[in-house]
């Protein structure tokens, strides 16, 4: 695999302009998040990855990436227009705070900034896509709730150490947890990450489960590979 791109099944991610890679987490949110409904949105879209993932998973949406990185919507851009879902799939250079869209979204999923400590990543733009103090938890919920219909989803990947404080500030504007599932790495380690989707009806029972993504000889696991079929070569 070169440094530059990865190969999906069915189209192909430049990263090479973009601050974060493609990653682990951003797959595992593309192919485990909601995107049910007719209009999507990813929020911090990078490389446009997930986009494409709820493109493919949803045949009938229309989906937008948005992102405050001119480099990196450039090249999603670029990547959404070489691959089949070009037509369905738009990208604009816009700061979510201020975004008012004309219709709310169906399903909207954020690979969100989660770095909390003072000190920085040397590299300005990786350590803006990558410290919530670009984007706060709390702006970014607000701003969530005022898009999001009624009914719909809102999914994200974190690290488990910040699930809590999360779906804490989530229920304190009315959103309330109802898919969890916890990712380790092995069997023998503890969750590493959370995937968790919220919606504005507190009458929904939590679904909860957990994903184990190697097997001990380092393969991918089962599940995992069940996951993710549809999209890794």
């Amino acid at each position: 695999m070169s440094n530059d791109f990865f190969r999906f099944k069915r189209f192909r991610i430049n990263h090479d302009r973009c601050a974060m890679k493609v990653g682990t987490d951003g797959v595992l949110l593309g192919a485990w998040g909601c995107v049910e409904g007719q209009r999507i949105l990813d929020i911090g879209t990078g490389s446009g990855l997930i986009a494409l993932m709820a493109a493919q998973r949803n045949t009938d949406a229309e989906v937008l990436g948005i992102d405050i990185d001119e480099a990196a919507i450039s090249q999603a851009r670029e990547n959404v227009a070489q691959s089949p879902f070009c037509g369905r799939v738009g990208c604009i250079l816009q700061d979510i705070l201020t975004f008012q869209p004309e219709e709310c979204y169906d399903s909207i999923l954020c690979n969100p900034p989660f770095y909390t400590e003072d000190t920085l990543p040397p590299d300005l733009a990786r350590s803006l896509a990558r410290n919530s103090a670009a984007l706060p938890f709390d702006k970014l919920i607000a701003i969530v709730c005022k898009i999001l219909a009624d009914g719909g989803f809102f999914s994200v990947v974190l690290p488990v150490q910040i699930m809590q404080t999360f779906t804490g500030l989530c229920l304190d504007k009315g959103l309330f947890l109802v898919r969890r599932c916890l990712v380790r790495t092995t069997t023998k380690k503890p969750p590493r990450r959370a995937l968790l989707t919220f919606t504005k009806d507190n009458s929904q029972v939590t679904e909860e489960t957990e994903l184990c993504l190697m097997n001990p000889d380092g393969s991918r696991s089962l599940a995992y590979s069940e996951l993710t079929k549809e999209f890794y070569l």
